[in-house]
């Protein structure tokens, strides 16, 4: 039998490496870190930003 890295598929390398990393596999937990991360800003008066308007062409 050969060297286990290399009999194992990348993304079950991929895996192993993260859970030892301790990274979650939540999809829950991903998603509100996203939210976090990843608000838009909004105008002060509560309408569309120039940014907003853009995005929807």
């Amino acid at each position: 039998m050969g060297d286990p890295l290399v009999d194992k598929p990348q993304i079950d390398k991929f895996r192993e490496a993260s859970r030892e990393l301790g990274c979650d596999e939540s999809e829950d937990r991903f998603d509100a870190a996203l939210k976090d991360i990843a608000k838009a800003p909004t105008a002060k008066d509560g309408k569309p930003g120039d940014h907003e308007k853009a995005a929807r062409k």
